[in-house]
């Protein structure tokens, strides 16, 4: 029976994972594939006295992994972008296969590195980077292949979705963060899961394996949700919403929305459903129409699965030599379309605006008739003669669909108002009826 030789770097949450999984099930695998799938070196910067490796070569430098003539696939679970990008583009020099989750490092070096692997007829597989357990790269890949992909809009940071999910209850944003650090579901440093930074590496993704782009992570619109307050979020739920942190990409003429945000949903929509650190991606097809895929986007053994689908692949290729490959982003490279990332400013939604306003009368006039000379029409206003306090009073409106630029033009001239106090908080809202 063949046997295909896997090294993996990194033995960290989901190294771990991957390699007890493919212990675990070793023989499950075998009989789906017909091969042995061997782990025939590991590699990690710190041992892990939890894992027993039995004699399986190992070392603290992932560079003998790639420079193991018997190694066939290399997995990259180490992280970051210098020494995994080092490690990936001298493992495809080398003539490897390889399986990254390394989501960070395909959204802003994927170019560069699937440009390398196809010299070297190699394949690069990336499926556990883009919310983790779910198989989401493949459908979009492989069984919407026949279709026309339209948008995509997702849950796919759990953290972010943890804290909105444990706000709804009225607590604060910065006490919920603290909870998340402390259950291990943000780091210490949480910047790039509640800044938007973690989702627009897997939209970024996204996009191209859905609309055949090259990879444009610079050009993502990121936002975040430490700006959102309980106030926000139990008024979205009155009028009709939830408010969830989205990836949202969009084929438009001429171009494409790539962009991360607090957007208001409505609580009808499945996606508004999906709480906790879960995860949920909306692909919308011409063909299909809209598709959901949901559940575990992090976690050692969920994204393990991913993992170790993406060696299963590049095992077959090994096992069979053959050169019928899926591209690395669902198309050809010739097939592949130059459509520019489009400014914010172009963007169409309808918008949540939170306005302080002094408690005089007419205010509500003036907010309206600023509204109405920058063409946008409003669809429901909320104010509480309740919730007055120093003389200060919260309005809430809900607008119609109108151009993000006409939005900017009119709270600039909002907020230059006497009659308004500080920023208008503004949240954009999505019905994913097309």
């Amino acid at each position: 029976m063949k046997e295909v030789n896997v090294g993996i770097c990194g033995l960290g949450t989901v190294g771990g994972g991957t390699f007890n999984v493919l212990e675990r099930n070793a023989k499950l695998i075998t009989g789906r594939t017909g091969f042995n799938i061997r782990v025939a070196r590991v590699a990690t910067r710190t041992p892990r006295s939890d894992i027993d490796l039995g004699d399986i070569p190992f070392s603290t430098d992932v560079f003998d992994v790639v420079n193991d003539p018997s190694i066939d696939v290399v997995v990259e679970l180490i992280g970051g972008y210098d020494t995994a990008l080092k490690l990936v583009l001298s493992a495809i020099e080398n003539g490897k296969h390889v399986v990254t989750a390394n989501k960070a490092l395909i959204a802003v070096h994927g170019n560069e590195i699937f440009k390398a692997a196809a010299k070297k007829n190699v394949i690069v597989a990336y499926e556990a980077g883009v919310a983790g357990g779910i198989p989401v790269i493949k459908a979009v890949r492989e069984g919407l292949a026949a279709n026309r992909i339209d948008w995509i809009a997702g849950i796919i940071n759990g953290t972010g979705n943890y804290i909105l999910t444990e706000m709804r209850a009225g607590r604060e944003f910065a006490e919920v963060l603290k909870e998340a650090q402390d259950l291990g579901y943000a780091e210490a440093d949480p910047t790039f899961d509640v800044e938007g930074i973690d989702a627009a590496h897997k939209l970024t993704i996204l996009a191209s394996a859905g609309f055949g782009v090259p990879l444009q992570f610079e050009k993502a619109y990121t936002e975040g949700i430490s700006e959102i307050t309980p106030y926000d979020i139990a008024h979205a739920e009155v009028l009709g919403y939830r408010i969830k942190h989205l990836g949202i990409a969009r084929r438009r003429e001429g171009g494409i929305e790539l962009r991360v945000h607090p957007t208001l949903v409505p609580r009808s929509h499945l996606i508004a459903q999906v709480d906790g650190v879960l995860n949920a991606i909306l692909v919308d097809g011409d063909a299909v129409g809209q598709t959901l895929y949901y559940g575990p986007g992090a976690g050692d053994e969920a994204t393990a699965s991913a993992v170790i689908a993406d060696i299963i692949d590049a095992a077959r290729a090994v096992a069979s030599s053959s050169n019928q490959r899926v591209p690395y982003l669902g198309f050809d490279p010739e097939a592949m379309e130059d459509l520019p990332v489009l400014p914010m400013e172009d963007i169409q939604s309808a918008y949540y605006l939170r306005i302080t306003a002094l408690d005089h009368p007419g205010v509500l006039a003036k907010i309206a008739s600023v509204l109405s000379e920058h063409g946008i029409n409003i669809e429901s206003i909320m104010q509480k003669e309740s919730e007055v306090k120093d003389g200060r009073i919260p309005v809430i409106i809900l607008t119609h669909t109108v151009q993000e630029r006409q939005i900017n033009r009119a709270l600039e001239e909002l907020e230059a108002l006497s009659d308004i106090d500080g920023r208008v908080v503004r949240i954009r809202a999505e019905n994913f009826n097309g």
